[in-house]
Parts: structure tokens; C-alpha cells; sequence
């Protein structure tokens, strides 16, 4: 077990999105998963029917005592629905120098909003200067900036005008966009890099929590020293795997399959050596 992992966001009590996504994708690429959990939801595969926020000065507790014992080789954040649980983040994370990858939770995939509208701009001018990577998606990237991304070539724009806004990258996901493959665009000071060019869409419902895996499992690449393309470039071909196997549970939108590198064919349980079940 390698990268502490400390995650920042909301409990899905579906177990498809947001801390327990979050848990299993660290976990399962061998880092070490830590939690300060922002408020609860009462969710399922068909949407999102109650949420009930925590209070600020227990997220901080939960921050600080993480922080102060076991450290933390990266963060990530997922929902931070209102302007006070935004800065109340910020500042619990103030004296902390690890990388931070930010996912612009606003959203669920039911269409429920996470993030309360005066929020935004509380995000925009406290959270993203502190990022690392910013990981927004082509609905999120439009109400930050403004902007329209019809296709993939607007993917970059777009991450450029986000760059500005404070974050040393930004992974610009093309999840959203019409077209039978996908591309998602890494922007960074250096330019702009094209990851997963032309990647096969996958006629599913099944895609539950895919933006929370994706930003945890780079989070866990950073934790474990990767290259910030490294990183990126593992976590997407994680969650596109992990779509395909996905185990169709739910009548909504389903779980992805978090434990896919897990279920290898040689992976036997060679750690137990007790005798077979026997009826």
C-alpha cells in the first residue's frame, strides 16, 4: 500500500459516487484512503432524495485530525455544496503543501444540484488558485467560464480559460459530448495533451460516480509519486474499464466496477488457506 489519499466530499449511501466511490478507487489502486466527510445523501441509482449537510466545524475536525496524525500525500475534493464548507476547506487546508486535485462537484447524475448557486464563486476565487488539478466536466467547465464547448477542439479553450483561473492543470473531460468515441484534454502550462484520444462510447446507464473514481484515482497516481500525465493517463483507462464491467445494479443510473484490478484471473486468494465450503 502506497499514497495517502485524503478524500473531502459527500457520502452516497448508493455507494456508487462521492466517499465511497472515492474509498474503493484509492484502494483499489493500492493507495491508502483517509476521509473528511461534507454531508451525507441519501441516494440510490435513481437520484438523489435527501441530503443533509455536516457542520463546518466538524469537517475541519475531521481534517485537522487526519492531517495532524497520519498525514497526507494528496488530496482530493468532491461536493462542497455551500459558500461556507468552501472555506471552511480552505483554510483547515491552509498548512498543507500536498497536491490537490479539485473535482467541481455541482451535480449529480440524476440531475440533483450538489452545489448551492452562491457557491459557485466561492469555488472559483478560493478553491481553484489552491489546485493542483481541476477536473471538471463539459457541463461544469460551461458554468465556470461561461463558454460553450460543442466539441473537442472547444475542450482546450475552455481549459485554458479555466487555467487562468488559478489551477497549475485542468483535466477537460469529453464524457459529455455527442460522438461514438471520447477524448478528454489535459491543459497545462506547457500546452495541452490529448488523453485517451478516441476512446470507444459504451452504450450504458451504468456510469454512476465515474467523475468522483476518476478524480480519486489521480489523486492516488499523485500520492504515489506519478507524473501528473502518469497519473491522469492510468486513472481514465481505470474508470473506462471499470464502465465495461460494470455489475448493472440499481434500475437508475448504476455503479461502475471499482474493483476491477481486483479480479484479475490469477488473482487467487493465496493469502487464505482454509478449507473449500462444503454444503
Amino acid at each position: 500500500m502506497k499514497g495517502r489519499v485524503l478524500i473531502i466530499a459527500g457520502s452516497d449511501s448508493g455507494g456508487g459516487a462521492g466517499i465511497q466511490a472515492d474509498i474503493k478507487a484509492v484502494t483499489a489502486l493500492g493507495g491508502f484512503a483517509m476521509t473528511a466527510i461534507t454531508a451525507l445523501t441519501a441516494q440510490n441509482t435513481l437520484g438523489v432524495h435527501d441530503i443533509h449537510g455536516v457542520s463546518e466545524d466538524f469537517i475541519t475536525r475531521q481534517i485537522e485530525v487526519v492531517l495532524g496524525d497520519l498525514g497526507a500525500d494528496a488530496i482530493k475534493t468532491g461536493m462542497l455544496h455551500s459558500p461556507a464548507v468552501i472555506q471552511t476547506v480552505v483554510t483547515a487546508l491552509s498548512g498543507c503543501e500536498a497536491p490537490l486535485v479539485v473535482d467541481p462537484v455541482m451535480r449529480a447524475k440524476g440531475g440533483a444540484a450538489l452545489l448551492q448557486p452562491e457557491a459557485q464563486a466561492a469555488l472559483v476565487e478560493l478553491l481553484l488558485p489552491r489546485a493542483t488539478l481541476l477536473t471538471p466536466n463539459v457541463p461544469e467547465a460551461e458554468a465556470l467560464t461561461g463558454m460553450t464547448i460543442a466539441d473537442v477542439s472547444d475542450l482546450r479553450s475552455v481549459g485554458e480559460k479555466l487555467l487562468g483561473m488559478g489551477p497549475q492543470a485542468v483535466l477537460m473531460k469529453g464524457g459529455h459530448l455527442d460522438g461514438a468515441a471520447m477524448t478528454d484534454v489535459l491543459v497545462t502550462a506547457d500546452g495541452a495533451t490529448v488523453i485517451g484520444l478516441g476512446r470507444e462510447r459504451l452504450d450504458t446507464p451504468h456510469t454512476h460516480g465515474t467523475g468522483c473514481t476518476l478524480a480519486s484515482a489521480i489523486a492516488a497516481g499523485l500520492a504515489q509519486k506519478l507524473t501528473m500525465q502518469r497519473s491522469v493517463e492510468r486513472a481514465v483507462a481505470y474508470v473506462d474499464r471499470a464502465i465495461r464491467m460494470a455489475p448493472g445494479f440499481g434500475q437508475g443510473h448504476g455503479p461502475i466496477n471499482h474493483a476491477h484490478p481486483l479480479e484479475r484471473a490469477d488473482a487467487q486468494d493465496d493469502w487464505f488457506d482454509g478449507d473449500e465450503d462444503h454444503d
